[in-house]
């Protein structure tokens, strides 16, 4: 469920647990255009049938395509009305602690830890976890930095 908040309420956020996006699926078709893009071509990822002998028992997607999901994802929890612009700023204490096999569905939670003004601006720091259907360990742990100006 989205949060619809306007641009002169982003102060009182702090604290606000966002909830949880709907599930997508990581598909292959996925993995490979990642792989395409970062020239990262290594067998655990676009092999299906080597990786099934594989560590994993399957293909399974780059950190940084599930991480970069968090984009999309970050879409869906929160809108903000009355900008003119919405940053993504960085990531700190970024984690991957469980791989996610092709055909997996996973989602996003977040929580915004905290509100700052920032020149011009209010920059957000949230707690964002990539979690995997029916998995014991998230496959992301973060801190996203967004920042938004009138």
């Amino acid at each position: 469920m989205t949060t619809t908040i306007a641009y002169d309420q982003l102060a009182d956020l702090g604290g606000t647990d966002l909830g949880h996006t709907p599930y997508r699926t990581v598909t292959q078709d996925q993995v490979n255009l990642f792989a395409d893009a970062t020239d990262d071509h290594q067998w655990i990822h676009v092999d299906p049938v080597r990786a099934k002998e594989g560590p994993f028992g399957a293909p399974i997607a780059h950190g940084f395509l599930t991480l970069s999901l968090a984009v999309p994802f970050w879409t869906e929890l929160l809108d903000v009305k009355g900008v003119s612009t919405k940053v993504n700023y960085g990531l700190d204490k970024v984690r991957f602690p469980a791989p996610v096999a092709v055909g997996s569905r996973v989602r996003m939670r977040a929580t915004v830890a905290e509100v700052a003004e920032v020149r011009g601006g209010y920059q957000l720091t949230v707690d964002q976890t990539i979690e995997i259907e029916g998995g014991t360990k998230p496959a992301v742990v973060a801190r996203g930095l967004y920042r938004f100006y009138a």
